[in-house]
């Protein structure tokens, strides 16, 4: 049985985002696993690091919880949608926020520079976008891809980062749509 943490970062309510979040949940629940579903809409929380990694930020209750899961999961899950290029402000928000605190305990020790603190986790990034993956990936060179995978999750030691990425979400089919639910469910299951 695995710990795993979904985040669902989409700032609006009832979402398809939202939807594949639930059905992550719902697919790791069945199948024994111990699934924390976080839908970045309905926390209380603010967004904004105001003093950078100067100062210390005290974490409010949402986060403190959100920070608990993640130190403790095996696995964890992002679901966004792709906007403007990149995961919407409020997902980015939250990633700074909650990390804030390891980040800054680090700066100015011997291990400064190793910043591997959630070693021995995995990560599955799901993302949704308006315009065919493909042109996504090799058009647009998947930056969002890129900088989750290789400027956050490895940076803190999160290896390996999988990818599901949902194309043409506004002109796709009902059946396009409950394929993919289906298919996150099963992945939910596998705990990958």
């Amino acid at each position: 049985m695995s710990k795993i943490m979904i985040v669902v970062g989409h700032p609006e309510h009832t979402t398809f985002c939202e939807a594949l979040g639930r059905a992550y949940t719902q697919g790791a629940a069945s199948a024994g696993h111990d699934a924390k579903l976080f839908i970045l809409s309905e926390m209380s929380f603010d967004p904004i690091l105001h003093d950078g990694y100067r100062k210390e930020q005290p974490l409010e209750p949402d986060l403190r919880t959100a920070y608990e899961t993640l130190a403790s999961c095996d696995h964890l899950v992002l679901i966004f949608p792709l906007w403007c290029g990149d995961m919407p402000a409020l997902l980015k928000g939250f990633i700074e926020r909650i990390l804030q605190p390891d980040l800054i305990a680090r700066d100015k020790t011997e291990n400064a520079m190793n910043w591997h603190i959630f070693a021995n986790k995995t990560a599955r990034i799901i993302m949704t976008m308006g315009m065919p993956v493909s042109i996504y990936r090799w058009w647009y060179g998947g930056h969002a891809l890129k900088l989750l995978t290789r400027n956050i999750l490895h940076f803190i030691g999160i290896k390996p980062v999988r990818h599901t990425l949902c194309g043409m979400l506004d002109t796709s089919k009902p059946e396009t749509r409950e394929r993919w639910l289906r298919e996150v469910e099963a992945l939910g299951k596998t705990a990958s």
